[in-house]
């Protein structure tokens, strides 16, 4: 385990940044130019009454505020019809079969059975949506610096987590860092941690780098309040910067920083060019000692301070490098084992109240965010019981007016997480998430009105009231004492001073009480590879172990215990990601996430069966068991959308003979299906075109990604093999899509395109084989053949991305290889359906038709 400061001048940095303080609050110097200082103008200045002042502050921090009730009363009628009219579509389906084609009616009927189902899993908990306001002058005025005073606002150790640097480029983490070093929040309150699982000198390089740049970008963006403060969005931004600036020296200074901005940007991709030839022998520090991190695999533990000094005259927030130690043999558990490693060192180093997860490209757009979390964190009325504050994931993209691969997800983020808000709060969502410290070391929430808790989980509360009662008592028992630590080592490790951190609720960490060196030396051995074995790291407490999705488990794990979430949309998004720029790669977004989803179906913590007798509401369950079986729609979408090419190639249906009582059946359930949609845009404040997008990606991604999640869930949970997926790389560059022509999807390879593509060209030949068949025999009316074109139609307007693909020229087309496979499938499929024909009732015997009965 190596500190890397202790390596001889290679980076210049001392690790004597932990401040000695006696008791005492640290504070900001202020500065000779107001606009430098920390704080907002609306907080340490502010002159008022006495008695207004009293008044503000004993006002809540947020409020909530129920969707009214001209809008969601409405829709709760539409809901509760829709339900009735399914009830009858059901009963009419199953009482009357289609003898003709029995399979095929008998296929169709269990596909619409099982969205029947997944509706009603995905509607329930949006039955009581709520809205949120946050009032963060009422925070600034309670808790910053209120009458000169040091500051109030609780700490807030923010982590950021990357693995390769060569697929995440370090220009992206050097953003994301630099928009949090220059939040609007007091310097000394701030810590980001930086988890680098790849343990790379370009990582570490880049960040000093960034470090540096720091020093003239925080000012600068505190100085004249600029929004966004990651510098590459900033200054590609087209906007009028100029507005609102009365400052005279803005110009000059925004000219001179966008300057040294692309200067730090070409330092940055000079390092990666080096980068990519790596010495025979390694890297090599300065100081000619060869870098910790040269295999990535097998490495001891790093970390490196790189602000936060108590001797620096420019306050800045701390900035710390951790890579935690590697060694073949142990299980490392991914960003799950990287964040609960960061988690126990800032645990140690600064211990702030809550803690904020950002991904290395997940910058911070609003410079309030974190007060807008503390609004709710900091509130009497929730702080008790709130495990974590949600914000949406809002994507950079270029083709704001189009979103071409509904990267928003507005229905999701603006009805299905508002709807949840309303039941026990949002899922974790993995990223822009802020958490109660209490909550991730396994804390149970307390009950209202009761002392009563489960003993097992809540073994952590006893022992912290039977530590803090010795401890004020001056003495303790050795058999308690004994007995005290073999329990908490159990659960936390053998570290006592960390263990000590998880009682001592304040900022600093242990820092007070123990010396700088002593802090490094026990975060050191909290992230060795070996230090969670035999705890409950990864089980009951941080980030949890066990699929591809932790953040889905980690927040299950808190809601269960009882706590509750908040989802906070501000107005100015708090955080944003950078989009990807092509179809396939927004696939292979999803992916991920539906195949994490299938490795909790088949885990132990499904939420079917997860801990039936803990604390999570009904509703909260029934959306945490849509969140695991959707990808499952993805067989029954895929096999609905070729059967309306089936019944025109067969000349069958899957519908009996329409009368009166059927038509009214199927007109109640399409008006109850739009009365849905259209009640439901109207009080999340979705548009039409941003439904219309995600209803689209949902038949794309059903039929494509969520069909390989199925595959490769199933191939690792019975023969424990990981295929491993191709990493996603446009999400962490800058390069835009396709500008010219911003409605038009770009396609790179990959085989996820290949289903959506079959099915386009299997719907498209159907359609050409019922028009054909109707020419030439006639044998069929135009009713039929209508309502057989028109769910044809339905699968083609849904896949119109890849029509257009397939038509567009040669820079935007679907790939060669894709429409190959695709056309060699769809021949395939429609040559043998014609000659099997396996759905069709086949007659043995006399045909009495011909024969009459007689024969």
């Amino acid at each position: 385990m190596v500190d890397i400061s202790s390596s001889s001048g290679n980076f210049g940095h001392k690790m004597a940044w932990v401040e000695s303080t006696a008791g005492t609050s640290v504070t900001h110097e202020p500065s000779e130019d107001a606009d430098y200082s920390d704080e907002s103008k609306d907080g340490t200045d502010v002159q008022t009454d006495e008695p207004f002042l009293n008044d503000e502050t004993r006002q809540p921090l947020s409020r909530k505020i129920p969707v009214s009730s001209s809008m969601i009363n409405p829709y709760r009628m539409v809901i509760i019809l829709r339900l009735v009219v399914l009830v009858f579509f059901f009963y009419y389906r199953i009482e009357n079969p289609v003898r003709d084609a029995y399979s095929l009616w008998l296929v169709a009927v269990a596909c619409e059975i099982w969205f029947g189902l997944s509706w009603i899993l995905d509607q329930l908990p949006k039955w009581n949506p709520v809205n949120r306001v946050t009032y963060c002058d009422r925070l600034t005025m309670r808790y910053n610096r209120r009458l000169g005073g040091p500051s109030q606002l609780a700490g807030v150790d923010i982590v950021v987590t990357l693995s390769d640097p060569l697929k995440e480029p370090p220009i992206v983490t050097a953003n994301t860092v630099l928009s949090i070093l220059a939040s609007d929040y007091p310097a000394d309150k701030i810590s980001c941690y930086v988890s680098d699982d790849g343990a790379s000198m370009l990582t570490f390089e880049s960040l000093r780098g960034a470090s540096e740049f720091a020093r003239i970008w925080v000012p600068f963006c505190k100085k004249y309040h600029i929004e966004p403060r990651a510098p590459e969005w900033y200054f590609s931004e087209k906007v009028d910067y100029l507005k609102d600036k009365t400052h005279r020296s803005f110009v000059k200074d925004r000219r001179t920083m966008k300057r040294e901005y692309e200067e730090f940007k070409v330092r940055m991709n000079s390092l990666v060019a080096k980068a990519r030839r790596v010495p025979d022998q390694g890297w090599v520090m300065q100081d000619g000692t060869p870098w910790p991190g040269n295999n990535a695999n097998d490495h001891p533990g790093m970390i490196q301070v790189f602000l936060g000094h108590h001797n620096e005259g420019n306050r800045l927030p701390r900035l710390v490098y951790i890579s935690r130690e590697k060694r073949p043999g142990f299980q490392h558990h991914g960003k799950a084992g990287s964040m609960n490693a960061a988690v126990r060192v800032s645990g140690i180093l600064t211990n702030g109240l809550f803690v904020l997860n950002l991904d290395y490209n997940h910058y911070i757009n609003n410079s309030k965010a974190l007060q807008e979390a503390m609004c709710f964190l900091m509130d009497p009325n929730y702080a008790e019981s709130l495990c974590f504050v949600q914000f949406p994931l809002r994507y950079n993209a270029t083709d704001k007016d189009t979103d071409r691969y509904a990267d928003h997800n507005k229905a999701f983020f603006n009805i299905n997480l508002r709807g949840l808000d309303g039941v026990q709060g949002p899922i974790y969502m993995g990223s822009g998430c802020v958490f109660n410290r209490r909550a991730i070391y396994g804390y149970e929430a307390p009950v209202k009105g009761t002392d009563e808790r489960r003993p097992e989980i809540l073994m952590k509360d006893k022992m912290e009231n039977t530590h803090r009662r010795h401890r004020d008592m001056g003495h303790t028992s050795p058999e308690v004492e004994s007995r005290m630590k073999l329990k908490l080592e159990e659960w936390y490790g053998q570290s006592y001073i960390f263990i000590d951190s998880t009682f001592l609720q304040e900022e600093h960490g242990m820092s007070r009480f123990i010396s700088p060196e002593s802090l490094l030396k026990e975060a050191i051995q909290v992230i060795s590879c070996g230090y969670e074995d035999n705890t409950r790291w990864g089980h009951e407490i941080g980030w949890i172990y066990g699929s591809g999705s932790e953040a889905f488990m980690t927040g299950l794990k808190m809601h269960i215990r009882g706590w509750r979430s908040i989802y906070c949309t501000p107005k100015l998004a708090a955080f944003k990601v950078s989009a990807p720029t092509n179809l396939s790669d927004r696939l292979d977004q999803v992916l991920g996430w539906a195949e994490g989803s299938i490795q909790i179906l088949l885990s132990r913590h499904c939420p079917v069966w997860c801990n039936p007798c803990g604390r999570l509401k009904w509703l909260q369950r029934l959306a945490y068991i849509n969140f695991t079986v959707y990808p499952l729609t993805g067989i029954l979408l895929a096999t609905y959308c070729t059967l309306p090419a089936v019944c025109l190639f067969t000349g069958n249906s899957i519908f009996p003979q329409i009368g009166m009582v059927a038509s009214i059946l199927f007109t109640g359930l399409f008006m109850s299906i739009i009365a849905t949609n259209v009640l439901e845009m109207r009080w999340s404040g979705t548009s039409i075109d941003e439904w219309w997008r995600n209803e689209q990606f949902w038949v794309i991604g059903s039929v494509s990604s969520h069909l390989f999640a199925i595959i490769l869930g199933l191939l690792k949970a019975l023969t424990c093999i990981n295929v491993r997926r191709l990493h996603s790389a446009s999400s962490a560059d800058y390069h835009h899509g396709n500008e010219e022509a911003p409605d038009v999807c770009v396609f790179r390879w990959t085989s996820l395109l290949i289903p959506p593509t079959t099915l386009l060209m299997v719907n498209l030949i159907g359609i050409i084989a019922g028009i054909s068949s109707f020419a030439s025999s006639g044998r069929q009316g135009w009713g039929v053949l209508f309502c057989k074109m028109f769910f044809a139609s339905w699968v083609v307007v849904h896949l119109y991305p890849f029509l257009r693909g397939l038509m567009s020229r040669q820079k935007n087309r679907i790939p060669t290889i894709v429409v190959v496979w695709s056309l060699l499938l769809a021949s395939i499929f429609s040559l043998l359906w014609v000659r099997v024909n396996p759905f069709t009732t086949r007659v043995t015997g006399p045909n009495f038709e011909q024969c009459g009965i007689n024969c």
